[in-house]
């Protein structure tokens, strides 16, 4: 059983900018043409590390730092990382690796197609493998101020997932608060397989709503998080299931 698992995934991009046409001896450092591939990073310090409603951390503290590399033509490579609480099948940290496309297709339209490796690196396979693959797709679309994205993510029979695969779908919604810095957003998303074998039936739905304020390069979020898997009795196990608050402050470049 493995639902410890983090995806999300690929979800910070960089779009190169290409500077106006403008003569060279016209132009200063600040007007100078932007190269094809460009960084984008930062570091996120969360109250309690969520992942598709489960809790991964135990309810703790902990730090996500992320770095991508972004191609012009929409290509981009990434690593997120966050701590988790140390045992012998996880280890105490995790490693996304991720890689994919990303562009607009139509007119408000995007598409984001890559992969994630989920690496615990100093894990001891005292259970057995842990690290897996994940294949993620997701389709945004703009409607007036509101943007919506659909993403599925789907991880193949694989030796640290058994002979099961798995399947997560979800559905956001996103807007900005006019005249103001703040973003509000919601999602409802709904695993099945091996990833969920620690709810009832082998599936589960989980859900956020919540607000993040930006100012510069820091920015501030507040998110409500919730599952329908239903209580086993044991405390220790169904902590990592109730409804919690989850707040983060990050810093981004």
């Amino acid at each position: 059983m493995k639902f410890l698992t983090k995806a999300c995934f690929g979800m910070l991009l960089a779009t190169s900018a290409m500077a106006m046409a403008t003569p060279a001896m016209a132009q200063d450092a600040t007007d100078a043409p932007s190269g094809p591939i460009t960084v984008s990073g930062g570091v996120d310090l969360v109250s309690d590390y969520r992942f598709r409603g489960i809790s991964l951390s135990n309810e703790k503290v902990e730090v996500q730092p992320t770095i991508t590399l972004s191609h012009e033509s929409g290509l981009y490579a990434g690593v997120w990382g966050s701590g988790l609480p140390k045992t012998d099948e996880f280890g105490k940290v995790e490693v996304d690796l991720y890689a994919g496309w990303s562009g607009e297709v139509a007119p408000g339209t995007s598409v984001d197609i890559g992969a994630t490796y989920y690496w615990y690196p100093d894990g001891k396979d005292a259970f057995g493998p842990v690290d897996y693959v994940e294949i993620i797709g997701k389709l945004s679309h703009d409607i007036g101020p509101v943007s919506a994205t659909a993403t599925v993510a789907y991880a193949p029979s694989q030796k640290s997932l058994g002979s099961d695969d798995n399947i997560y779908l979800n559905m956001g919604l996103s807007s900005g608060i006019p005249n103001t810095p703040v973003t509000v957003d919601a999602s409802l998303g709904y695993t099945s397989g091996s990833l969920s074998a620690g709810a009832p039936g082998g599936d589960y739905l989980d859900w956020t709503v919540g607000a993040t304020l930006t100012a510069g390069i820091f920015n501030l979020g507040v998110h409500y998080v919730d599952t329908d898997i239903k209580k086993t009795g044991i405390k220790a196990v169904d902590t990592l299931y109730d409804p919690t608050v989850v707040f983060k402050v990050g810093v981004a470049f």
